[in-house]
């Protein structure tokens, strides 16, 4: 009986060309040098952050871009190096920037800034593209207002406001759970503001205390951390010169404001490109961009007015109250919940169609139903002066210091109708002038004779004036001369009854000089100069 004898498996040598011998696998391979150029492709990937700006001109927005990279300018090495261009003109500007260390030598973030000055429903698709679930958590949007016209914030407010819910409510299911996530982490930094890595999130694990939002805050959260800036608050001082602005005034909108934002737990910051501030502390901590080498604490500032800073998750009723008694903050926050309710529209289409144009009356809607808006009570108070000026007509110092400017044609009409006026009276004046000498020469008894001397026409006299020339040295009046000659030709006839031959010498000679000064006063009328020398 013969046994069959099984070798082990790795005794079994197989033979060459053998199609199970062991070998490596490619693909394998492949995978793994891929993991590792990724993992280190990703570890000196700068993060990337996204702020959307809205509203503001051109011009502002260049400033505001200026005070934010005001800290990287001081480094000495980029004294020659050119600033990345500003595309803002039209429709969506882009432009970048790189947040530095404190050492000046690291790249922290690089900052992708889209501008939008218009709160037009056209540009909302592209606004939208901005926003997914990879870019919802490193977004930050910043509402840019103005000093130069602070009457108009609430209005600018509720338009934009109105127009970034459309866009929300558009999104598909996977950016709005993004963004839900990402409101939570918000409110869960209410205890304080945590330490963060480079890439944003909380470097210590153990951060889980969380406060409940106080009353009236988050209660219309936009999805999105949000961050007020009131550009050119230089401009304060102009208010309280020329507009007679008290401090009533500008605690009445600072209020205002920290109320407003409270219900989107949003910042508020003044700005100006005349002072320092620290307005890229808070937008760099907002995108949880934070300097390992040195720490720049963010301190809040409710007192200074030119200086106000309001950090996200720090203001709440209580200490609006304190700023100055009397404001309705409750009245406020509810009407501010309806007010951006009620203006917002859901076209059939999908998009954000806004009732807040121009053209539109301000809470008509309000007014129709008698609830008092949060837009009306704010320009109630805060009101444009153009308008008050228009309603209640010019003040005092308006009258004093300012004319009406009419228009080429008017000015040109009623310059002629003065003109028209002068000539007549001069007319007037000349008629008199006339009759008066006529009315003389009657009562002299001979008037002038016939021997061709010309009559004295009075406005042409008037401007020439009296025709002189040099004699010998001897400055003499033509007129007097005349009159002299003539009172010599009837010195000789005392009375005119009594007929007495004259001299034809004499005659003669008066006759010639009589005509020799006449052709002097017609050559003297003629010529623009006063004096004639001969």
């Amino acid at each position: 009986m013969h046994r069959t004898q099984t070798l082990p498996t790795f005794a079994q040598t197989p033979r060459a060309g053998n199609q199970n011998i062991p070998r490596s696998n490619g693909t394998e391979k492949k995978d793994l040098w891929s993991s590792m150029l990724d993992s280190v492709a990703t570890g000196k990937r700068l993060p990337e952050k996204n702020i959307l700006v809205l509203g503001g001109t051109p011009e502002s927005q260049k400033e505001f871009l200026e005070i934010l990279t005001s800290e990287d300018s001081k480094r000495p090495d980029d004294r020659h190096r050119k600033n990345p261009p500003i595309a803002n003109e039209f429709a969506l500007g882009y432009t970048y920037q790189d947040v530095l260390d404190a050492d000046h030598e690291d790249v922290l973030a690089r900052l992708s800034l889209y501008l939008v000055s218009e709160p037009s429903p056209s540009f909302a698709p592209l606004l939208k593209s901005l926003l997914n679930p990879r870019t919802i958590p490193d977004t930050l949007i910043v509402i840019l207002l103005s000093w130069t016209e602070p009457w108009l914030w609430i209005r600018q407010l509720r338009e934009w406001i109105c127009l970034l819910r459309g866009i929300v409510s558009s999104l598909d299911d996977e950016s709005k759970a993004a963004m839900e996530e990402n409101m939570q982490e918000w409110q869960q930094r209410r205890g304080g503001t945590p330490s963060y890595g480079i890439g944003g999130g909380p470097a210590n694990s153990d951060w889980n205390v969380t406060i409940p939002p106080s009353q009236g805050e988050w209660d219309e959260g936009l999805g999105l951390p949000m961050c007020v800036a009131c550009h050119s608050a230089d401009k304060i001082e102009t208010l309280e010169k020329e507009r007679g602005w008290r401090e009533e005034e500008f605690d009445f909108i600072l209020q205002f404001m920290r109320t407003i934002l409270m219900k989107h737990g949003a910042s508020l910051i003044y700005t100006s490109t005349a002072s320092t501030n620290s307005l890229p502390t808070l937008i760099h901590s907002s995108l949880g961009i934070h300097s390992l080498l040195k720490k720049q604490p963010l301190k809040h500032n409710v007192i200074d007015r030119d200086r106000v800073l309001v950090p996200p998750n720090w203001d709440s009723w209580g200490k609006i109250r304190v700023l100055r008694e009397g404001f309705d903050v409750e009245g406020v926050s509810s009407s501010w919940t309806i007010e951006i309710q009620d203006s917002l529209r859901i076209s059939t289409e999908g998009g954000p169609v806004t009732e807040t144009t121009h053209g539109t009356p301000p809470n008509s809607s309000f007014r129709d139903s008698g609830v008092a808006g949060a837009l009306s009570a704010y320009e109630d108070t805060i009101q444009d002066p153009r308008h008050s000026s228009l309603l209640n007509g010019p003040t005092k110092s308006q009258q004093a210091g300012e004319m009406e400017n009419l228009g080429t044609q008017e000015f040109l009409a009623s310059q002629l109708e003065v003109i028209e006026r002068l000539k007549a009276d001069e007319e007037q004046s000349q008629d008199g002038k006339t009759s008066k000498g006529a009315g003389g020469g009657s009562t002299s008894g001979g008037g002038e004779d016939g021997n061709g001397v010309i009559e004295e026409k009075g406005r042409v006299n008037e401007h020439i004036g009296p025709v002189q020339f040099n004699m010998g040295g001897i400055q003499v009046d033509a007129e007097d001369m005349l009159k002299r000659l003539k009172d010599r030709g009837t010195e000789g006839t005392p009375d005119r009854n009594v007929e007495t031959p004259a001299s034809p010498e004499g005659k003669s000679q008066n006759e010639a000089l009589a005509s020799f000064f006449a052709g002097l006063m017609k050559r003297g009328g003629s010529s623009s100069p006063r004096t004639a020398h001969h």
